[in-house]
C-alpha cells in the first residue's frame, strides 16, 4: 500500500456545501491529521447553513477542531439545492478565500457526486486553487453515487467512534432521516477499511498529487 502524507500541514482548508458534509466525508481524516499535526490552522467553510443548521455547523466544527492550533469557521447562507443558479456569487466567495489563504491541503466534494451543490463546490475548488493538493471526499446517499476512490486514510477504531459520536450529537435536525445513523457512518468507513487492509478508513479521489 502506497501512503501519502503531506510534507507540511500548516494550513488545512475544508470545504462543504452544507452543514455536516465535511464531517461525514472527512471527519475522521481531520481528527487524525490534527492529532498528528498539532500546529495546523484549519479554515472550515460551509456554504449553506442557516438558522439551526448554522448553529449546528459551528458547534460541530468546534468539536472536530479541538486539537487545531487555530480555527477559522465560516458559514454562508446560499440556498440549499440551488448552487448552480447562484454560481457567480459562490465563485466570488471562492475568490475571497483565494486572497486570504494558501492551504497546504484542501478537502472538498467529489466531482462524481450526484448532488448539484456538491459538484459546483468541487468545480470551483479546482478552478480557484490550481496549484494545491486537493482530495475529494465521498458522501453516502440515496443516489448511490459512491465510486472507486484511489486514496485511503486509515482510521483507528477510536477515531472512527469519535467521528460518529460528534456527528450524531451535533446534528439534531438530521436525526429523523433514515440514513443519518451511526450504522451508516461506520459501514462506509469499514468498507473502505477492507479495501485498504485496515480496520476503518475514509477514501478520496485524487486527480493530481506531487510528492
Amino acid at each position: 500500500m502506497i501512503r501519502f502524507v503531506p510534507s507540511r500541514l500548516d494550513h488545512l482548508l475544508c470545504l462543504g456545501a452544507h452543514a455536516d458534509d465535511i464531517e461525514i466525508g472527512a471527519g475522521g481524516t481531520v481528527l487524525r491529521l490534527l492529532r498528528e499535526n498539532p500546529g495546523t490552522t484549519v479554515h472550515w467553510v460551509v456554504f449553506s447553513a442557516v438558522g439551526e443548521r448554522e448553529i449546528e455547523a459551528k458547534q460541530s466544527a468546534a468539536s472536530f477542531l479541538g486539537q487545531a492550533r487555530a480555527r477559522h469557521v465560516v458559514t454562508r447562507d446560499f440556498r440549499d439545492g440551488f448552487f448552480p443558479y447562484q454560481g457567480e456569487a459562490i465563485k466570488q466567495a471562492f475568490e475571497v478565500l483565494k486572497g486570504e489563504i494558501q492551504p497546504d491541503l484542501i478537502l472538498t466534494h467529489s466531482a462524481l457526486d450526484a448532488h448539484q451543490d456538491h459538484r459546483l463546490i468541487n468545480e470551483l475548488t479546482w478552478n480557484t486553487f490550481r496549484r494545491h493538493a486537493i482530495l475529494e471526499f465521498e458522501i453516502p446517499k440515496y443516489d448511490g453515487d459512491l465510486g472507486r476512490p484511489n486514496l485511503y486514510v486509515p482510521l483507528t477504531d477510536e477515531i472512527c467512534q469519535r467521528k460518529i459520536d460528534h456527528l450524531v450529537s451535533a446534528f439534531a435536525t438530521q436525526a429523523g432521516k433514515h440514513w443519518f445513523t451511526d450504522e451508516t457512518f461506520r459501514a462506509i468507513m469499514r468498507l473502505r477499511g477492507v479495501e485498504c487492509g485496515e480496520p476503518y478508513a475514509e477514501a478520496y479521489f485524487s486527480r493530481k498529487l506531487t510528492i
